[in-house]
């Protein structure tokens, strides 16, 4: 097998710039708690060349810059950050593994999809860099060996070759190892990889025991470390603690961006669309609001899920600050893509998503209603005015099979050449008619209108076993003045009548 590792230099502060745009070029450092002590934990470039170092005091590193901002480093926030990412990246690669805080394997089985191991390892940073997140791809057989090449290497993608591994990892030095076996060695004098792969094995053993033999092994390109693919999350939830309480809506639309950003991107990767979600805002001190939101058709797109979102949140006014935020997809389904618009004006679909979207949230999803297919063959019958749902899905939350009744079946299968405007009961017409029986003309909106043209019939007939059977032959009719109309003769009483519009 092959393995690829992504490598990102100081993740934590690359996601920090993202989350706050206004921190780009600015000096920075997110500090965590040790021993009672509070030290840097990641810094921004800007506050490395003044000398601000992983480990140092917070003291120290802002007497060494008196602006230096600082923000809590949270595990956690990392973590489920890298985890997004990773999902996102599942549609170039089947599975990953975290390497927190800064990197992540994946599986490369998939390189031959993209003309070879160099091209996924493009791809893959394509997808990072979409993202915001610049990196270092490497793909090897080990998953050390990728890992340390892309953690101290140069070059922005690298494939080593079966077998390889040993000559690709020499020149790299001790500190890869990353353990107190690099000390052990570096006390011998040996400064590289390839000094420590050069020693014999049996002295390496006799002098450093079981550790120091796996280390030299490593060096060698020995790895038999397995890859353990995440598990993903069967919910899609993102939670976000704030720095500092908000009180009002303008700073947590940062932090709405990137839970949204991070929620799609994961929704990306599984080719899943949202077709509900649900935002709670946790209040300081005690508090708690739910917020829920429904599309009018399943979308993966942050943008317009934070316009939505702003919608819902700008006018609301709350007892408390607001201390944390969560946004979880309550029902989603597959992403069947959407169909790109041609024209002038392509954004006006766009825009009644939204107004559609916001009305089912603001009023209630019983508010919209759209026609219906339904299991019978009576033209009138045939469509029903039901709740409005976005298009489902062939499988659900889990990805269990949804019941037959539930799967959306295509208009052509089920009707051919139907009115758009269907009228709840046919209306009878005051027609004129020949002594063959063709319909000449007849009075619709008080006016006599004269039939141009005539296309049929189609005979519809059926409902046998009922108390009020069926049998008719429908037409086309052109009517002067109107348009084409859908008209039909009852077997019955030989009588003419209305049964919808065309548009």
């Amino acid at each position: 097998m092959r393995w690829g590792y992504l490598h990102f230099s100081r993740f934590p502060a690359q996601r920090k710039v993202i989350e706050v745009p206004s921190l780009a070029g600015q000096p920075f450092a997110l500090e965590e708690e040790v021993r009672g002590q509070r030290r840097v934990a990641f810094a921004s470039s800007s506050a490395l060349k003044v000398g601000v170092r992983t480990g140092m005091t917070l003291t120290a590193a802002t007497a060494l810059e008196p602006s230096l901002q600082h923000f809590p480093y949270r595990a956690d926030d990392e973590a489920r950050a890298l985890t997004s990412l990773g999902e996102a990246l599942m549609c170039v690669a089947p599975g990953f593994q975290l390497s927190a805080p800064e990197g992540m394997w994946f599986d490369a089985s998939a390189a031959h999809l993209f003309g070879g191991e160099e091209g996924l390892c493009l791809r893959a940073l394509e997808v990072c860099s979409g993202h915001g997140y610049r990196g270092r791809a490497v793909v090897a057989s080990e998953l050390f060996t990728s890992r340390v090449l892309a953690r101290y290497g140069t070059r922005p993608v690298l494939v080593v070759p079966e077998g390889g591994s040993a000559r690709a990892l020499a020149p790299l030095p001790l500190a890869a190892l990353e353990g107190k076996e690099s000390e052990a060695f570096a006390a011998l004098g040996l400064r590289t990889l390839g000094e420590v792969a050069a020693l014999p094995s049996g002295a390496v053993t006799a002098r450093g025991g079981a550790g120091a033999l796996r280390a030299h092994t490593l060096c060698r390109g020995g790895d038999d470390t397995p890859f353990v693919a995440e598990v993903l999350e069967e919910v899609l939830e993102e939670r976000m603690t704030l720095d500092w309480p908000a009180e009002s809506f303008e700073p947590l639309q940062f932090a709405l961006k990137t839970l949204l950003d991070r929620l799609c991107a994961r929704l990306a990767g599984r080719r899943q669309a949202a077709v509900r979600l649900l935002f709670t805002l946790k209040l300081d001190p005690t508090g708690k609001v739910e917020l829920p939101l429904t599309l009018a058709r399943p979308a993966a797109r942050s943008k317009l899920l934070l316009d939505l979102a702003r919608h819902q949140m700008a006018d609301l006014r709350l007892e408390n600050p607001v201390a944390s935020l969560s946004v979880r997809v309550e029902e989603h389904s597959e992403d069947r893509g959407q169909q790109l618009v041609l024209g002038d004006t392509p954004e006006g679909d766009a825009a009644l998503e939204v107004v559609l979207s916001r009305l089912a949230t603001t009023l209630g999803e019983e508010s919209l209603f759209s026609a219906a297919l339904e299991s019978v063959h009576r033209p009138e019958q045939a469509y029903a005015a039901r709740a409005f749902r976005p298009p489902s899905s062939p499988r659900g939350m889990a990805g269990e099979l949804l019941p037959e009744a539930e799967v959306e079946v295509p208009v052509d299968e089920v009707a051919r050449e139907r009115p758009s405007r269907l009228l709840e009961q046919p209306a009878t017409l005051d027609a004129e008619v020949a002594e063959s029986g063709e319909l000449l003309a007849a009075w619709l909106l008080g006016k006599r209108r004269r039939v141009t043209s005539m296309a049929g019939p189609e005979r519809l007939s059926g409902e046998w076993w009922a108390a009020d059977p069926y049998s008719r032959d429908y037409y086309r009719v052109h009517f002067e003045g109107l348009g084409p109309a859908w008209v039909f003769r009852d077997a019955k009483d030989g009588r003419f009548y209305l049964q919808g519009l065309f548009d």
